[in-house]
């Protein structure tokens, strides 16, 4: 079931509501949460059968082994050991259905050999419910909570609005929401808080992305079948890529947070205008928020971090970075994407060591980059990253990489054709461009608006006031307004219209991690 279709929105979701709301208005939160909790699973049960025994079984284990860890009187070697256990459990099963075909093809491949892979399905989200309960051992065993329910536990990992897709969220953060005295009761202003972000959400999924969807298939797929590609075309593809992931991603991250806000819950930001940041590490505080954190916690710092000198903190980020790409997918794109952003951190924080020394000695060699042209130089890197992301091989990424650059030849629109411009072109080795390759305007139109909204546009938790923390529900002006019927008939009509563009739904793209 998608977020973004009618068996969704007309099937599942009012009598999840209704019963939900019925429950908890008649003072039965323990009943709500089990209401909550079998709507999640029959949610994930929707999709196939053979992953809904695999979410299971890793609940299972995973609990197990957490109430040793809270519970239990086990001296601090054992309780170590018990988090060994359990980590090495979750990436074993996570490596067997992800990366056991990669591994033995590669393998295979050194060898010399001609190994057969494992034909296996991918379990929809188990990168992210699997992430998710290695953090919550680590709390677990870090002291950080002393009580865990099994209801709750299996309600939280199963979290329909972040189940298949994230956020990561904090075990202990949730859990109190889950607890409190206003769990399962209907609270107006963020039901109407979160109507708005999910629309919103909805909104940037079905009109935005997948808009721009076909001119990016239609680059990738000509690069994969071998064809030559322009540098307008290769230009087209990867922006259009690049501007249907940022829609998708935040189109799905809105939803799920209007979905929690609907229920009473608020879940964590995951995405801040990434397209906006001035270098790459501030990127990677926008994009995909709480996987950045979940790298930086449980594996960069673990590696060391930036405390064992400058040498040891860019090994730590390189090896971060690739990891990342590979928990993405198991491929060499993913893993050159993910070694790319690694080279990208290191240069970023090797400039900044440097600035700041130079600015310690009142020294100033280079001029620091202005605003608009470090963000430009950080989506340049971004763009050309993505290529590798969106890529099925390594062979098609270069083909659409040079193109980029120029190495496939500059040419020049048909339409040209005999102007002075053209013979000074055609002096240079620029060719005239075949008519049927040039890019259609409305592609270029769509491109640029879309950008100018992913830089220039405020995004929609500043629009709409969003705290995940609760500190504040929307802004005073947010506040009356979401309660107007105005406001009311405005998301009305724009979700009533989105309706009416579901015929050809298709999957948010992070549901294949």
């Amino acid at each position: 079931m998608l977020f973004n279709s009618y068996e969704f929105l007309f099937h599942f979701l009012p009598p999840t509501l209704i019963g939900f709301f019925t429950l908890g208005a008649l003072g039965r939160p323990r009943a709500a949460l089990f209401w909550l909790l079998g709507a999640s699973v029959y949610f994930y049960l929707s999709w196939r059968l053979e992953d809904l025994w695999i979410l299971l079984a890793s609940i299972a284990f995973n609990y197990a082994l957490s109430a040793l860890l809270i519970n239990s009187s086990f001296s601090a070697g054992w309780r170590k050991a018990l988090l060994v256990i359990g980590i090495v459990g979750n990436l074993a099963a996570l490596g067997y259905f992800k990366y056991s075909a990669f591994f033995v093809q590669n393998v295979g491949s050194l060898l010399g050999a001609e190994w057969s892979a494992p034909t296996l399905i991918l379990p929809l989200g188990i990168s992210f419910y699997t992430f998710q309960q290695i953090a919550f051992l680590v709390e677990a065993w870090r002291g950080d909570f002393r009580e865990s329910s099994l209801p709750r536990y299996c309600t939280v990992v199963t979290f329909f609005p972040h189940l298949i897709a994230g956020p990561i969220i904090n075990y202990r953060a949730i859990i109190e929401q889950f607890r409190g005295p206003d769990f399962g009761r209907p609270r107006e202003n963020m039901i109407a808080v979160g109507l708005t972000i999910f629309v919103v959400g909805m909104a940037k999924k079905v009109l935005l992305a997948d808009s721009i969807a076909p001119q990016a298939d239609y680059v990738f797929n000509a690069a994969a079948a071998g064809s030559n590609v322009s540098i307008l075309e290769a230009w087209t593809g990867a922006l259009a890529y690049t501007l249907q992931l940022y829609f998708d991603f935040s189109g799905y991250s809105d939803m799920a947070i209007g979905l929690a806000l609907i229920l009473g819950m608020r879940l964590p930001l995951n995405f801040n205008s990434p397209y906006k940041a001035s270098n790459i590490a501030d990127f990677w505080r926008r994009w995909h928020m709480t996987l950045s954190q979940f790298l930086r916690d449980y594996l960069y710092i673990p590696l060391g971090g930036n405390r064992c000198g400058p040498f040891r903190r860019h090994a730590n980020l390189m090896a971060t970075m690739v990891l990342g790409g590979l928990w993405h997918g198991a491929g060499w794109t993913f893993v050159i994407w993910g070694a790319l952003h690694g080279f990208f951190l290191v240069v970023c924080h090797a400039w900044g060591t440097y600035l700041g020394a130079a600015h310690g000695r009142g020294v100033r060699k280079f001029p620091d980059f202005n605003r608009v042209s470090a963000r430009a130089l950080t989506l340049l890197c971004v763009i050309v990253a993505w290529v590798f992301f969106r890529a099925t091989s390594l062979e098609s990424a270069l083909v659409i990489c040079k193109a980029m650059f120029g190495f496939n030849g500059l040419e020049l629109p048909q339409t040209l054709d005999g102007t002075l411009l053209a013979s000074l072109a055609s002096s240079i080795g620029i060719e005239t461009l075949s008519q049927e390759l040039i890019p259609r305007r409305r592609a270029i139109a769509l491109i640029a608006c879309l950008l100018g909204l992913a830089l220039f546009a405020p995004n929609t938790q500043e629009w709409v006031g969003y705290d995940p923390a609760g500190r504040v529900m929307g802004r005073p002006w947010m506040h009356r307004l979401s309660m107007h019927p105005a406001h009311a008939l405005a998301v009305g009509c724009l979700f009533f219209f989105l309706l009416t563009q579901l015929s050809a739904m298709s999957v948010f793209l992070y549901f294949q991690f």
